[in-house]
């Protein structure tokens, strides 16, 4: 039989509870009465129309850049999550603690200033006149086009998360339980295998949850896609901003805007299940 939680539980639990409904329940629940309403002589007008969610969702344009910010998303939480890896490892097995806190603290670092600022650096590098051009011209090579690419918003997504992936990856092979690599290696284990069969899983948790923060973070970027893909063609985050210009349409993109609250929300919950799934099940 559960016991009754204390008092005191519901207390300490009750600012979340009032800070979850002020910030995420009830502006969710404006949106979505957001997508029933109308515009007329472009002035929104409270209605329940469901014409906003079927021309939304009936446009090629949508689905275009619905598949394509999934893939994107889906690419780059892949391929942070595996450049992240090594450099965790590393910090996590390889370094002394005073090291480690040296590598922590520049991992944190990218992080003071701001990701616009980032990005617009990387425009320097990755213009076709820009520094990494200028090296390949210097070697006979390009110029090479990877402004105003997938290349490019691939490189701004790695910039928004690899420093904190590396962080989440590493926190969790921290507590990965050393007796059992110790134990891997008595037994002849292969340092791969050991990786493998024994720390990736012990720390599979930790590794699932960054690869969503990071798909979460650049799902739903508006950054890189506009300033190192150019916005064309155009991803979710650029879709809802056109939407808006053509003719105040609120309520549609309210209804783009929901689209990926939902994407997000049925990703988060397979991820967090199946980092939670115990082994063999």
């Amino acid at each position: 039989m559960r016991k009754p939680m204390p008092i005191y539980g519901l207390t300490f639990s009750l600012p979340m509870l009032l800070w979850q409904i002020a910030f995420f329940l009830s502006p969710l629940l404006f949106l979505t009465a957001l997508s029933f309403w109308t515009v007329q002589n472009f002035r929104m007008q409270p209605d329940f129309d469901t014409i906003n969610w079927t021309r939304t969702l009936g446009r090629a344009v949508f689905w275009d850049a619905y598949i394509r910010t999934l893939s994107l998303s889906l690419a780059a939480s892949l391929l942070t999550s595996f450049l992240a890896f090594p450099c965790a490892y590393a910090i996590a097995f390889k370094l002394s603690d005073a090291a480690r806190r040296w590598v922590m603290f520049l991992m944190v670092l990218p992080f003071f200033t701001s990701y616009l600022v980032r990005v617009y650096s990387w425009q320097v590098f990755l213009s076709d006149h820009g520094i990494i051009n200028a090296l390949l011209g210097g070697i006979g090579l390009g110029p090479a086009g990877m402004l105003n690419t997938t290349f490019g918003v691939i490189i701004g997504y790695l910039t928004l998360c690899f420093p904190l992936v590396v962080l989440l990856q590493l926190f969790s092979l921290l507590f990965v339980d050393r007796n059992l690599v110790e134990a891997a290696h008595n037994l002849r284990c292969g340092r791969l295998r050991t990786v493998m069969e024994v720390i990736v899983p012990s720390a599979k948790v930790g590794l699932v949850i960054a690869a969503l923060f990071c798909f979460i973070l650049t799902f739903g970027d508006f950054v890189s896609p506009l300033y190192l893909g150019g916005g064309d063609p155009p991803t979710l985050s650029i879709l809802i901003t056109d939407t808006i210009k053509s003719g105040q349409q609120w309520p549609r993109a309210a209804v783009i805007a929901l689209m990926m609250i939902g994407t997000l929300l049925l990703v988060a919950f397979a991820a967090v299940s199946y980092a939670y799934r115990e082994r063999g099940r």
